[in-house]
Order: structure tokens, then sequence, then C-alpha cells
């Protein structure tokens, strides 16, 4: 009987610590957060995917009332940051900024640590946004046209930077030149933000970044540009012409940034952010940023991104075939 007695009391307390450890689990979800969120970039410091996250960052934090801190993470064409989330603890305190390379980087590498589709929680996707083909103001051309014209003359000899093999922005002059038929040479970089500096500073002479790290430099003539990438003009730039209409009817490739979360990250942890992000995003101060910066703001359920996700996986596939890619 007192071996029957302590098994009834063990078994008592293992479903009353159960109950307590389930009832502290759902408290902590409930005051989520409570502590800071490291919101992960995976690519350099001044390129599209970190001025997105800088942009919004600030706006969270005020939300939440918990530091939001933007942890850059570079490397193999974003996968390393892309990892760090993919392994972390799903408690909502390591977010990813997600870039378009999520649904481009598995028809690329033979081995991604991480399958997109899968070890992601989506939340809401950012801002739409065109790439913008750029040039450095001593090359002699001022349009898509004449850049054409001038490649055709030089094929092989001209550079294009880039963020990185597979990226948006190296698809994006890969798609263009392949709908011209021309030939350059591809020099990665470890990010948008590097080419840029490289390109400013003359050492490459075109490139194709998100706007959003192009624009300024646009602005202040330290940069020239040709044509954006998206099917129509950008309302932060009206007077470039989209390079469909410049010269290569038919080409569009646009840029998105997006917040996700591990896999497994309790649904209303995910709820919370995705309120929480749709809120920053309407917020006359952040739209208007991301707007004069040439960028569509979008809030999308998490649903909405997931299949957003999965058919730019289609999308980019059948480029990266067309094009004969493969990683290096």
């Amino acid at each position: 009987m007192k071996l029957k007695s302590c098994c009834l009391l063990s078994a008592s307390l293992g479903v009353a610590l159960l109950c307590d450890w389930a009832g502290s689990a759902a408290l902590a979800q409930q005051n989520y957060p409570t502590r800071p969120v490291r919101l992960v970039v995976p690519s350099s410091p001044g390129g599209g995917t970190d001025i997105s996250a800088r942009i919004i960052a600030p706006k969270l934090t005020e939300q939440l009332g918990q530091q939001v801190v933007v942890e850059n993470r570079p490397g193999a064409g974003t996968m390393i940051g892309g990892e760090v989330v993919a392994r972390a603890a799903p408690d909502g305190y390591t977010l990813l900024m997600g870039i378009s390379t999520l649904a481009i980087n598995p028809a690329i590498y033979r081995k991604v640590p991480y399958d997109a589709l899968r070890d992601f929680a989506p939340i809401s996707q950012v801002v739409s946004l065109p790439n913008i083909l750029v040039t450095h103001p001593s090359l002699p051309v001022k349009t898509v046209k004449e850049l054409i014209a001038f490649a055709r003359t030089r094929p092989g000899q001209l550079n294009f930077a880039s963020a990185g093999l597979g990226t948006n922005p190296h698809l994006s002059m890969e798609l263009f030149l392949s709908m011209t038929r021309l030939k350059m040479v591809h020099v990665p970089y470890k990010g948008s933000g590097p080419g840029v500096v490289d390109l400013m500073a003359g050492h490459v002479p075109i490139m194709t970044p998100s706007i959003i790290t192009a624009l300024s430099y646009v602005k202040n003539g330290r940069l020239r540009a040709l044509g954006v990438t998206s099917g129509k003009r950008t309302a932060g730039a009206p007077d470039i012409p989209t390079i469909a209409e410049a010269g290569v009817p038919g080409y569009e490739a646009v840029q998105w940034f997006g917040v996700l979360a591990p896999a497994g990250t309790p649904r209303d942890i995910v709820g919370k952010m995705h309120a929480t992000v749709v809120r920053v995003l309407q917020d006359s101060d952040t739209r208007k940023r991301f707007i004069n910066d040439g960028a569509d703001p979008v809030g999308s359920s998490p649903e909405q991104f997931a299949a957003f996700i999965r058919a730019e996986t289609v999308k980019w596939a059948k480029v990266v075939r067309e094009a004969g890619l493969k990683s290096e």
C-alpha cells in the first residue's frame, strides 16, 4: 500500500509539475517579449535588407516595449544568417529579415543548410522593391540602349558587381544579359553595400542593387541610373524609366524583404509579431520613408507570405535553369 501511495504521489506531482510548466510557458507567450529580440540581417551593413531592417527596428521597439536589435550575419549567399535563425530556439527572440535569396538559393547551391519552406515560420512580407541598373558616371553611357550598344562591342570586357552569387541583384543582371544577349563578368560581393562602395569608387562600372540601397547616391550624382527593374516606374523616382520601356521589352525583376521566425515558434507569438509588423508598416513616417526610397510597403499575413515564398521559389528556379547558373 505504501508503494502504491508513493506511485500515486509521484504521478500527481509529475502532473502538477507538467501543468505548472505548461502554465508558465503559456504565460511567457502571453507576456512576449520580456527581453530584447534579435533581428538577423543575412547580409552586410548598407544593403537594402539592412536598411529595411533598420527602418522598422526602432518602430518595432516602440510597439513591443523591448529593444529589437539588428544583427548583421553576412556570407554564403545569405545562408549564414539564415542558418543562424533556422537553428535558433523557436521562442520569438531570434527573427530573420528574409530576402529573395530564400527562394533562389535552392536552385543555385547543391547544399543549403535549411529548407526555406519548412524551417521558418513566415510572419509578414515587409516591402517589395525594384533593383536599379546603375553605372559609375565615368562609363560613357546614359541610357539602357547606349549601355547595350557599348557592351555589345566589348563582349566579356565589362564587369558587374552583385550582392553575391545567386542574390536577386545578381539574377536581375543575369536576366538582363540573357534578354539582351550580352556578355559581362560577374564580380560577387558579400552584400550590396560593399559592392556599391566599389562601384562609386570606380572599381566596377555596373550593378543592379536594390533601389533602397542606391537611390540616394543617384540623387547626389555619385551614380548614374539607367532604369529600374520593376514592371512600372516607382513612386520614389518617377523620372527613372523601367528597363522594359528603356530598351528591353518584357524585362521585370523585383526584390523583397520580410520577417520570419524559426519553425515551431508558437502561433501566439507569430500572431503578435505579425500584428506589430503590420502596425509599423501602416505608420505614416515608416511608409513615407520606404516610398521615398523607392520601396512599396506590404504587410501580408503569414499565410500569404508563405504562399508568396513558394511561388518565388518556382519562378527563380526557372530563371536559374535558363541562365545555366550553379554554385561556384
